[in-house]
């Protein structure tokens, strides 16, 4: 399934400083549907390069992290368990930043 990561507010710099990735990311269930779940677990295992922690906490994003899926919010949508389908944009914005 090819989606459009873009990592934003910080967060790019966990991605070796890329903040939009064109991906090609496979379903891991037996459905072939992809979640956002799925996605983070792909992610951490593919694009996070150093501090995985400071994307992740357990198997969702950590608190901080704004998550949009085709420029809705994720909590709107089911957050782990938003499925994804071809062409989605989502995108990943660290809220907490120093200043």
């Amino acid at each position: 399934m090819q989606l459009t990561l873009e990592f934003g507010g910080g967060l790019e710099l966990l991605c070796d400083s890329v903040k939009i990735h064109n991906v090609d990311v496979s379903p891991n269930n037996e459905v072939d549907k992809l979640t956002m779940k799925d996605l983070l677990v792909w992610v951490r295992a593919n694009l996070i390069k150093e501090r995985p922690e400071m994307f992740m906490k357990d198997d969702s994003v950590r608190p901080g992290v704004l998550v949009l899926v085709n420029d809705c919010d994720w909590e709107l949508s089911g957050q782990l368990d938003t499925p994804l389908e071809e062409k989605d944009v989502v995108v990943f914005i660290s809220t907490l930043h120093g200043g």
